[in-house]
């Protein structure tokens, strides 16, 4: 069976899917998307960064961008549950050999920067400066109006390699996809905060970051920024949906930002915070797994991603494939 039970007792607590830091080629035209269009709050500028949070959030920031000759993703960050956890996390890394070290980070305590065994740069931490809560002040609302950052989906080279080590750190995992004659894993979904999921991986050339998802309250907030977008010249950054997913349940809406990084606009996943929730298995060849409804995903959805700063890519094990829109 290729989907383990979950590790009741992690080697160190993870909270939740926490940031990204993203490379940006052009910091005046990702603030005037980020900022302008999708609504994010601008909680700090610099001459070479962009910090930005959603309405929800206390956190200081859940988008870092900064200035890059690269569009490359330079870590993906996850908070931890105590200080003392940082230490676990350390000793954890260090014992199976994985780069880590502690680094300086603006706006955050002590932070602990690792690779998994594929090489995707993580960031740990627990203490982040805290920001009011901006949930009630519907003056801000603008753009999609978006809450908080939800998810972190990776293309990997190797599912079950991915799916192993972050279900040994504590993730559990909600949905699968496995092709069909080997059962081989070919997309999984796993949480830590109750969702359906704080990090996936999808099988394709990696690693590379597929997609960072973004919680919206609401279906109309969806609809709302289609109507944003398509005012405001950026018409074209919508690259998939609004539908449904089978997966997860989500109603979604793909953009692609000015350097490429996609964003996922998600709502109305569900509860999986019992102890014995049992993943959901889906066929490879279901396309209602990817489309409950809606056009099929394009092709560039399951072939472009963000590379990771300065981390190889190779081809994957798994040579499946899903169906494609034509």
């Amino acid at each position: 069976m290729p989907i383990r039970k979950p590790v009741p007792v992690p080697p160190f607590s993870i909270v939740r899917a926490s940031h990204i830091e993203y490379g940006a080629t052009d910091l005046a035209r990702a603030k005037s998307y980020w900022v302008d269009a999708l609504g994010y709050l601008l909680a700090d500028e610099t001459s070479d960064a962009l910090y930005l949070r959603g309405l929800e959030e206390r956190n200081h920031h859940s988008v870092v961008l900064r200035r890059s000759k690269d569009a490359a993703v330079a870590s993906l960050g996850f908070k931890l549950a105590s200080e003392e956890d940082l230490d676990k996390a350390a000793r954890y890394f260090g014992e199976r050999q994985l780069p880590n070290r502690f680094v300086e980070r603006p706006f955050q305590g002590r932070t602990l920067a690792a690779t998994d065994p594929l090489g995707m740069p993580l960031e740990f931490y627990f203490s982040m400066d805290q920001l009011p809560c901006m949930l009630q002040k519907y003056g801000e609302y603008r753009g999609a109006k978006i809450q908080r950052i939800d998810h972190i989906n990776c293309f990997t080279p190797d599912v079950q390699l991915s799916h192993d080590f972050y279900n040994e750190i504590g993730f559990r995992t909600t949905e699968y996809t496995a092709a069909e004659e080997s059962g081989a894993l070919w997309a999984v979904w796993m949480h830590r905060k109750g969702g359906v999921h704080d990090i996936a991986f999808t099988n394709g050339f990696g690693p590379r970051l597929h997609h960072i998802g973004v919680w919206v309250s609401s279906i109309t907030d969806i609809i709302h920024i289609c109507d944003v977008l398509a005012t405001t010249g950026f018409l074209k950054s919508m690259e998939r949906g609004p539908g449904r997913h089978g997966i997860s349940n989500a109603f979604f809406l793909y953009l692609r930002d000015p350097d490429g990084h996609r964003i996922e606009l998600f709502t109305s996943d569900y509860l999986t915070v019992d102890p014995d929730h049992e993943p959901i298995h889906w066929n490879l060849l279901d396309p209602t797994r990817q489309t409950l409804w809606g056009a099929p995903a394009p092709k560039s959805w399951f072939e472009e991603g963000s590379p990771f700063d300065g981390v190889a890519t190779r081809e994957p094990v798994l040579k499946a494939k899903p169906i494609v829109a034509p």
